[in-house]
Formats: C-alpha cells, sequence, structure tokens
C-alpha cells in the first residue's frame, strides 16, 4: 500500500504527534508499504529509509507550523498513494483534505492535539471561549470531508461525536516497551541519574513533556510541600522560566524543612529519556485536556505507578486503584491525596509499577499499526464500492 502521511509537526519539533508519525512510518516501512511524509520543515530529507517532503514553516509560540501551499498537491500528484493519512490535521492537514478530494485519494484524519481547549486556554474568559468555537466550527467542517477520523481514548471519541464529527472511530497509540522497560530501573546511568537527583534518598515525582500553560503545570504546587520528595520535570516550553520559579517558591515556604528545589532536566530522547523514566518513583501528570497521553504509557512501560487527572485519555490509561490514581482536578488537594499514599509505600508503587507494565505490554506500535492498515483497508474499500456503484 502506498501511505502519504501529511503531518502538522514533524522532527526537529518533539512532541506527541512527531513521535507517533515516526513510529507509524517506521512500522509502514517494516510491513513492506510505501510511506512519504509531508510535513513542515526543516528537518530530515527522509525517514526510515522513505522520502520526506517539506514544507515552508512558521514557528508560532514555539510550535513549527507548515504553510499549506500548492507543494502538498505536487507531492500527492508525484507520489499517488492508495490512501491519505493526516496527522492531527488543521493548517496541512486542511490543504490536503482538499487537494485529496480532487485527486479522489480516501483520508483516514487521526485527531491528536485538543486545539479548541488549548485556544480557549490562551485567551482570556469570552474571547477564549469564542476563540474555542471557532475552531470547533472549523474542525467540523474540515472533518466532514474526511473518509474517517479516528480518536485516540473513549472520552474523546465522544467529546468528537458530541461535536458533530461525523464517521469516527477508536485507535489507541503504541508505545516502545523495548526502549520503556523496567529493566532500566537497575541501570548504572540510571542508578548515578538517581543518586544525583535524590541525594537523601527522596521520593522522586516526575513529569515529562511540554512546558506550557495548556500542560496546566500549576498543579504541581499541590505536591510542592509532601515531606522526603522532588519535583523532577523532562522536556521544554514557554513556561519554562515561570514554572521553575513558581515551584521553588512554593518548595521553599514550607514550614516544615523544605524539600530539595525542582530539577528541570531539559529535553530528552532515547536511552536519555529512558533512563530519566526509570530514575523517577512515581510520575505525576496534570492536564485535563489530553486526548491520550503517550507520556503515561511509556511511565507505565517502565514500570511506575501514574497519578493523573481523571479527565480525558488518562481515563483509558490508569487503572485506578491498580496501576496508580486518578483524581479530581476540580477538587483542591485532590492531587496531593492521590500521590500520598504511593509518596510513603514503596511496596505500593512497586506493585502498581507492575500492574501498569502488564497493562501496556500487548501495545506495541506493530499491533497498533496493523490496526490503523485496518482502518486504511476499510476507506478504501469502501471509495472502490462508491465507484463501482456509479
Amino acid at each position: 500500500m502506498r501511505v502519504a502521511i501529511a503531518t502538522e509537526s514533524f522532527l526537529p519539533s518533539l512532541n506527541g504527534v512527531t513521535t507517533s508519525v515516526c513510529r507509524v512510518s517506521e512500522e509502514l516501512a517494516a510491513q513492506g508499504h510505501e510511506t512519504l511524509v509531508i510535513a513542515p520543515g526543516p528537518g530530515p530529507a527522509t525517514y526510515a529509509g522513505r522520502p520526506v517532503h517539506r514544507l515552508p514553516g512558521v514557528t508560532v509560540r514555539g510550535f513549527r507550523a507548515g504553510v499549506p501551499t500548492t507543494a502538498v498537491r505536487r507531492a500527492l500528484d508525484d507520489f499517488e498513494p492508495d490512501v491519505l493519512h493526516l496527522a492531527s490535521p488543521f493548517l496541512v492537514g486542511a490543504r490536503g483534505v482538499r487537494d485529496a478530494a480532487l485527486t479522489q485519494v480516501p483520508t483516514v484524519a487521526i485527531y491528536q492535539t485538543d486545539m479548541p481547549s488549548y485556544v480557549e486556554q490562551h485567551g482570556p474568559g469570552a474571547i477564549g471561549r469564542g476563540a474555542g468555537s471557532l475552531v470547533w466550527r472549523w474542525l467540523r467542517r474540515l472533518h466532514d470531508q474526511v473518509d474517517l477520523t479516528l480518536a485516540p481514548s473513549r472520552p474523546t471519541l465522544e467529546e468528537l461525536r458530541a461535536h458533530g464529527i461525523p464517521r469516527t472511530d477508536l485507535w489507541g497509540r503504541g508505545v516502545d516497551t523495548r526502549l520503556f522497560a523496567p529493566r532500566w530501573r537497575e541501570e548504572e546511568g540510571t542508578l548515578a541519574l538517581r543518586q544525583a537527583l535524590a541525594p537523601g534518598g527522596e521520593v522522586l515525582l516526575g513529569y515529562v513533556g511540554r512546558l506550557a500553560p495548556e500542560k496546566e503545570l500549576h498543579r504541581l504546587v499541590e505536591l510542592a510541600h509532601l515531606p522526603g520528595t522532588r519535583l523532577v520535570l523532562v522536556g521544554e516550553g514557554p513556561s519554562r522560566h515561570e514554572l521553575g520559579a513558581r515551584l521553588s517558591e512554593a518548595v521553599a515556604s514550607s514550614r516544615r524543612r523544605p524539600n530539595l528545589p525542582p530539577a528541570f532536566l531539559g529535553p530528552r530522547t532515547g536511552d536519555a529519556l529512558a533512563r530519566a523514566y526509570a530514575a523517577l518513583d512515581v510520575f505525576v501528570h496534570t492536564g485535563t485536556k489530553e486526548t491520550f497521553g503517550q507520556t503515561l504509557q511509556e511511565a507505565a512501560a517502565t514500570g511506575l505507578p501514574v497519578v493523573a487527572p481523571a479527565a480525558g485519555g488518562p481515563l483509558d490509561l490508569v487503572a485506578d486503584g491498580v496501576s496508580g490514581a486518578l483524581y479530581d482536578p476540580a477538587v483542591p488537594g485532590a492531587f496531593r491525596a492521590a500521590a500520598a499514599p504511593l509518596v510513603g509505600d514503596a511496596s505500593l508503587r512497586s506493585r502498581m509499577g507492575r500492574a501498569g507494565a502488564e497493562r501496556v505490554a500487548d501495545r506495541s506500535w506493530s499491533a497498533l499499526t496493523g490496526q490503523l492498515v485496518g482502518h486504511y483497508e476499510r476507506v478504501l474499500t469502501r471509495a472502490e464500492e462508491l465507484v463501482r456503484s456509479r
């Protein structure tokens, strides 16, 4: 099968959309499919042995966004795909939908970024809500032209349907269990990192992801006074300095003996990221607008218990009381109350960590890409039947 992937984000940008596109591209190539990635520049000319067609790009609030030029149509004409995969479509994806319709190429959209909530959170009051409504209107128009839209979690699928998005189905995300695994916890480099982060045997509470307002990282203040803990953050983003100051102040203001100041490890990939996860004791998450939550899966695969909001994607990923804890983000103190039992009980952390690793053991990218190919085949069959009926 020939699959063109039009994506709003790709290397060198590091985020959930990029990760998903990279893993899918790798697995499609490994399974013998031909692929072409159409993505904002700059970046590599090839990936997984397959070509990457670069579009002009602009940087907006730290994101590299593609400019939807006629180059999209030229790339599709040259490649002649059987199906067009739209990764978190918004601008590049909208152009891809239009060009695919003109060439009668079936389309599968992967809904990943909660853009309405992102826009709403970055605007004050009624302005933000109005902007969020406009984005939903745009998304309905875009997805109405798509043959199939895939949501990554059941809460997100229900939200799409509630907003009138047609022809939807569920497709999760894989996790690289070869990279993210409990074996890292005893690795020499991990032990050295842990010693540096927790010289007094502190319990390390860690977050991995973009440091930005939409991630609601202010919630971490609730954990600042948990005795004998240290906050560890992996990632980068526009909130880095403000967040560092806020968390440091919260830690220092403790009436008891203050904890060590929060540790910011910066962005990490590959083995360095796997090692960072493995150095932690508990994975903590703050965002309430996650369509999925890839880092929660990576933490679970590493053998960490996960504490996350009872909202959005985490509802599918965390078994409350089994592999971690879900807290009500609307209740002050609920985050701290959910994390505290894990801080004080190493055996509970170990038991929940094992349960989490077992839950994600069969979620390989190979298996999830096989499911995705099944969705491609559905829209291809539907398109062929439509042609025959004319």
